[in-house]
């Protein structure tokens, strides 16, 4: 069974506001050159292989080497991407995959594209697509859309830039929710919270149990964007969510700090040392049962191990706040592919991102990554897991859907301001008022210049 029909209204929604706004990665500003000559010395010499290249379409004649830029380098997804490669199927043409630490890529993005990018390479919808491709660093794979079907017109939205040209091929979306092990809760007779009380009652039952609520990680600085824009969408809904990433609301205003007041209340229901711990070792405290529910996406379950494990993975929408907002606003990023503006084997790379955006190769990647929905709605769905499908239902009921706070905003703002803020927010919650004033104060430098 496909996805819903109805899906592509909601997924209409994602695109953010302001096309203007730019793209770069989670931190990609905080680190600098000889970071990305580090990334630039391994691909290099990868795409130095590279074989000849050509400007044929992506139904035209292609053969030899292309190089393929992964920054899926956690287990679960380096192994479907490595399926997916496999199943690619031209004997003409050999992929060489060069995989690198999934931040260590989203930091060094800028310059690994300015210098020897690899023909093809992974990254994501929205602004951060359109950033590079108005940057002259995205190829125009326009002509590869002509061939693709099983999208919606919201997914191409997402897929083109401002000059109206496509420059990125969808792969899958996961939404972002409260994950917990039904067996441990069903031990415990915890039930899943509707409201922000019964989230703060149910976290106190937790801690009298032994075990701490709420497992936490922001040592990479993007996780705890992910809370702050749950909060926020449940507190002063969509819109306000969107023109607050947007650069369009004030961020000292009383709406934005009644989010951190409300999150200050959930701090101490958090996991301790968050700023040392990385998301996969939060996962995992979540799957030995030291926590008891996880604010991410679907990905989690990637740290659980097959067997009955990962049969034990569930979620719900994060607790309403405000009667009046409702719990109709979600989070559900889009990942994909890019072409580089000058691939050393055009040819064989549009052939290539042709295969990656077809049902086949999508069937393969979500056999397994058993934590995402396909993108094309004419991937099978027959074989997805208990949370694949309750992921797409989510995504498909939704009333609005965001993409994540540093897709949606500035990429300038999103990691040079709201990274340090947020964990030193973390670390001394109490001066709210302090706190939001000098975001604001940066929030109006990059936003009117």
């Amino acid at each position: 069974m496909s996805r819903p029909a109805t899906e592509a209204q909601y997924l209409a929604q994602l695109m953010p506001p302001s096309a203007a706004a730019t793209g770069l990665s989670r931190r990609a500003m905080l680190r600098g050159a000889l970071g990305g000559a580090a990334l630039l010395g391994a691909t290099g010499l990868l795409a130095a292989c590279g074989g000849g290249g050509g400007s044929a379409p992506a139904g035209g004649a292609a053969s030899g080497t292309l190089t393929f830029g992964s920054n899926q380098s956690d287990g679960v997804p380096k192994k479907a991407y490595a399926d997916m490669v496999a199943g690619f199927g031209e004997p003409g043409i050999q992929v060489v995959t060069n995989t690198i630490d999934h931040n260590t890529f989203q930091e060094q993005i800028t310059n690994y594209l300015q210098g020897q990018p690899d023909d093809v390479f992974t990254w994501f919808a929205g602004y951060r697509m359109q950033f590079f491709a108005q940057q002259g660093l995205a190829g125009d794979i326009s002509d590869v859309w002509q061939g693709l079907t099983g999208y919606s017109d919201a997914l191409k939205k997402q897929s083109t830039g401002t000059d109206g040209k496509q420059y990125f091929v969808p792969l899958d979306y996961y939404p972002w929710a409260v994950y917990y092990r039904p067996s441990l809760w069903a031990e415990k007779g915890y039930t899943p919270p509707k409201t922000l009380d019964e989230l703060v009652a149910l976290c106190t039952k937790m801690q009298a149990d032994g075990i701490v609520p709420i497992a936490f990680a922001d040592k990479d600085g993007w996780p705890a964007m992910g809370t702050f824009d749950q909060l926020n969408l449940r507190i002063n809904g969509y819109q306000f969510h969107v023109d607050l990433m947007a650069g369009k609301e004030a961020w000292d205003s009383p709406k934005v700090a009644k989010v951190f007041d409300t999150w200050k209340r959930l701090l101490p229901f958090h996991q301790p040392d968050s700023l040392g711990r990385t998301w996969q070792e939060a996962a995992q405290s979540l799957q030995q049962k030291k926590t008891g529910m996880y604010v991410l996406g679907t990905f989690v379950a990637q740290q659980f191990p097959a067997g009955p494990d990962r049969d034990d993975v569930d979620f719900f929408p994060f607790p309403e706040v405000d009667s009046a907002v409702g719990t109709g606003a979600i989070e559900a990023p889009i990942d994909g592919f890019m072409m580089s503006a000058k691939p050393k084997n055009e040819a064989a790379a549009k052939k290539f991102l042709a295969y990656l955006g077809s049902a086949k190769a999508q069937d393969i990647y979500v056999k397994s990554d058993y934590t995402v929905v396909a993108a094309s709605d004419k991937a099978d769905t027959s074989g997805y897991t208990k949370l694949q499908k309750k992921a797409a239902d989510y995504v498909a009921k939704a009333q609005s859907i965001a993409q994540f706070m540093d897709r949606d905003t500035r990429p300038d703002f999103a990691s040079t301001v709201m990274i340090p803020a947020l964990q030193q927010f973390i670390k001394s919650p109490d001066d709210v008022a302090g706190l939001t004033k000098s975001i604001q104060s940066q929030a109006k430098t990059i936003f009117t210049s």
